[in-house]
């Protein structure tokens, strides 16, 4: 463990023609999770790059109660190692606060829990840059060469590896495109979830607010703006294109497939096909924690003991086109009920659009895409190991994997076993045991049946 609690660079290792291991650009819970592994490595040398000021998970939905959807032990480090000191019940410990946790007798970390706890990992890595961004990456005989910008001005570092943690970004459907650049001109009011902790007193001086997803996220939103509907008096609206506010799939057999076997099994299906499961897997990562639904439903009940609430949870609604109306302060969201093939519209004030994330490649990639293996739709074509370079195990990508990968890409659960892989192609050695198989079920073929199949095909006559 580094003694230096700064995450300033040893000056000797970003010396002139030095070269690097592997450069992780963007340091989110992934990429600052392959650097604790990383940390204890002797010969192993690698640079971390984030361009923010330090580390802050999602802070637009830092909401008081609301926690992990997966256990304590899915922290940065203890599934690769249960050892290293940069666990979360280290953490824990550390900060005086481990027999508190343990009284408290739940698996789940809150969520500014968890957030508090990648700051501690990130301000004992050496190899962790903040305040850092890349401008440019080009590659030339082996080694990529990132020209930076941070807090000691430009400078060109040099890595044979690049592994791609830049996250995801806040999704915002075509439909409301509109009405996204009126509210950035000043006109209404209409933000990504990512920002609704900055944004909620605005929003909660409007006169009706309407949430637009589906998922843990809108629902969240929903619940705590409801608690204080009666003191600020708005309208408060639910719209969900799904046909009912879906709980989370979290039954044990279920959660085998966030295992290598299934990604295994997902990852040799044909392209189209995984493209097709993904659309449909949406309750096993996207639902609503069934907890959460159950007290939304109770506080609705509660608050109609005085007459009936003044909100609207509406499914079966997608969300077709929006506009702003100036002269009446007020947005239309024109909706299309999906089962009766009905189009209605829905005014408000204030719009909270709970849609999501989705990869957005970097523009810096943009010097060096020949080194980029791409598939019939353009995206990367990312291999079993996590790597998308046209040279196995020249470029690494965390969570840019989902339509080669499956749900379980987004899943912290799997990140170090995904940078436990990522470690071994890179050193060359299995540093942190990789599990091969964890499931009781088989999700293909038996390879005896496929076996025997392939026989009675050779001895068919011709």
């Amino acid at each position: 463990m580094s003694s230096s609690s700064t995450g300033t660079p040893n000056p000797s290792t970003s010396s002139p023609g030095h070269i690097f291991d592997f450069a992780g650009i963007g340091v989110g819970p992934f990429n600052l999770g392959l650097a604790a592994l990383s940390e204890p490595l002797d010969g192993l040398d690698a640079v971390f790059l984030e361009r923010r000021e330090s580390f802050d998970w999602h802070p637009g939905m830092m909401l008081e109660p609301a926690h992990l959807q997966v256990p304590f032990m899915a922290d940065l480090v203890t599934l690769a190692d249960p050892t290293s000191p940069y666990s979360f019940l280290n953490f824990l410990k550390q900060t005086e606060r481990l027999y508190r946790f343990y009284i408290r007798e739940n698996f789940y970390p809150l969520r500014a829990e968890y957030n508090q706890y990648c700051q501690w990992v990130a301000g004992q890595l050496d190899s962790v840059r903040f305040g850092t961004d890349v401008g440019d990456v080009r590659y030339d005989d082996g080694v990529y060469t990132l020209s930076v910008l941070g807090p000691g001005g430009p400078e060109v570092l040099r890595a044979r590896r690049l592994v791609l943690g830049t996250g995801i970004t806040p999704y915002v459907p075509d439909a409301c495109a509109g009405i996204v650049a009126a509210a950035a001109d000043g006109g209404g009011l209409v933000l990504h979830n990512a920002e609704y902790l900055l944004r909620k007193t605005e929003l909660q001086g409007k006169r009706s607010i309407t949430i637009v997803g589906s998922g843990q996220s809108a629902a969240e939103i929903y619940c705590e703006l409801l608690q204080e509907i009666d003191v600020h008096g708005y309208q408060l609206n639910w719209v969900t294109r799904s046909g009912r506010f879906f709980p989370l799939e979290y039954t044990k057999l279920t959660l085998e497939m966030t295992s290598p076997d299934y990604v295994d099994y997902f990852h040799e299906l044909p392209q189209d096909q995984r493209d097709g499961l993904i659309k449909g897997q949406k309750n096993l990562y996207k639902g609503i924690n069934s907890e959460l639904i159950d007290a939304i439903y109770d506080l609705l009940y509660t608050k109609s003991l005085s007459g009936m609430v003044d909100t609207q949870l509406l499914t079966h609604s997608a969300l077709t086109g929006a506009s702003w109306d100036a002269s009446a302060g007020s947005h239309t969201l024109r909706l299309l009920h999906g089962e009766q093939d009905i189009d209605y519209s829905l005014e408000s004030e204030a719009v909270v659009l709970a849609t999501g994330y989705s990869y957005l490649e970097p523009g810096f990639l943009a010097g060096v895409q020949d080194r980029i293996a791409r598939d019939s739709s353009g995206r990367f074509a990312v291999a079993r190991n996590y790597s998308t370079g046209v040279e196995p195990g020249e470029i690494f990508v965390q969570n840019a994997e989902l339509h080669t990968h499956g749900f379980v890409t987004p899943d912290l659960g799997m990140a170090a076993y995904r940078n436990s892989c990522i470690l071994r192609d890179i050193t060359g050695r299995e540093v942190y045991p990789v599990e091969r198989s964890i499931a009781f079920q088989r999700f293909g073929v038996p390879l005896s049946a496929r076996d025997s199949q392939a026989r009675r095909r050779t001895a068919a006559p011709a």
